[in-house]
């Protein structure tokens, strides 16, 4: 469990920081630049779970998130995440998800429910969050990997993110989540 939180509000969740190759997906990556997107955390606490003897692997889903910035959603075009990236742990006899994406800064800035992970129990996205205005969908699951697929990812981005992805050159850098975050919450 301490393993879950030290990834979950130890790097800093940016959607902008996606690199979407073998080398930017790799846990060492994430703790290079000290933040990641959730496919990245993921990989990360899944190589964290690892190396302490436990099996661990990559899950994957398509979430509606109704809560995320004016200015991802347009580059986007949709506010549908394909591919989010949540890790499955093997604990006590069964698989326990946990995804550790929005660190708790995040979560307190947007109002939403933080994800808590008890190690017996799924932690997956919250559907509202604390107003209890609609936060995450779940609206098709891909299943879990050992790696994360990469062409079947580069596949769906190239197909449902065209704007994002025509000049990305493998990155989705297109803004300061940070400050866009601040800038819609701002009272």
């Amino acid at each position: 469990m301490r393993l879950y939180y030290a990834v979950r509000d130890g790097f800093r969740y940016d959607p902008y920081s996606a690199v979407l190759s073998v080398d930017g997906m790799r846990a060492s990556a994430t703790l290079a630049v000290g933040k990641g997107w959730c496919v990245a955390k993921a990989v990360l606490l899944a190589a964290c779970y690892r190396v302490r003897g436990l099996p661990a692997r990559l899950g994957f889903a398509d979430v509606r998130n109704h809560l995320s910035t004016a200015n991802l959603r347009a580059g986007m075009g949709t506010d549908v995440f394909y591919w989010h990236g949540y890790t499955s742990v093997h604990l006590e006899g069964r698989w326990v998800k946990a995804t550790p994406a929005f660190n708790i800064e995040l979560c307190e800035k947007f109002g939403f429910l933080p994800l808590e992970f008890d190690g017996r129990n799924d932690s997956l996205y919250h559907p509202f969050d604390r107003a209890g205005k609609q936060h995450m969908e779940y609206v098709n699951q891909r299943g879990e990997y050992a790696d994360p697929p990469i062409e079947a990812m580069l596949a769906s981005f190239q197909k449902h993110y065209p704007r994002m992805m025509a000049n990305a050159k493998l990155s989705f850098s297109r803004g300061d989540f940070d400050e866009e975050v601040a800038a819609e919450v701002a009272p």
